[in-house]
């Protein structure tokens, strides 16, 4: 199961940070998302594109999870060599992860 089953994303960026919100799609998918998506597995899906760290937020009301992944964006929007220098592209590698 991928987090894409369970949910949808969206990703904004500041500086080298990055920040990408899983929603779930129901109560169920969020039960499963707060055990199977921590922190040290998004920093481990994203090792080829960040340094990390990774902190998690939880938002129960929204059924949303917040992860802010430092060291994310190759040096920031006005630095980086990268295709997607926003880093908006990375909300579908968030999705393609394996639960």
């Amino acid at each position: 199961m991928k987090v894409y089953d369970l949910a949808h994303a969206r990703a904004g960026d500041k500086g080298n940070t990055s920040n990408i919100s899983v929603i779930a799609y129901n109560d169920d998918a969020w039960a499963l998302l707060l055990e199977k998506l921590t922190a040290e597995r998004v920093l481990k899906a994203y090792t080829n594109v960040a340094k990390g760290p990774v902190t998690r937020y939880e938002l129960p009301k929204l059924k949303a999870l917040n992860f802010v992944i430092e060291n994310a964006l190759g040096g920031g929007v006005t630095v980086s060599l990268a295709l997607d220098m926003h880093g908006k592209s990375l909300s579908y590698l968030m999705l393609d992860v394996d639960l």
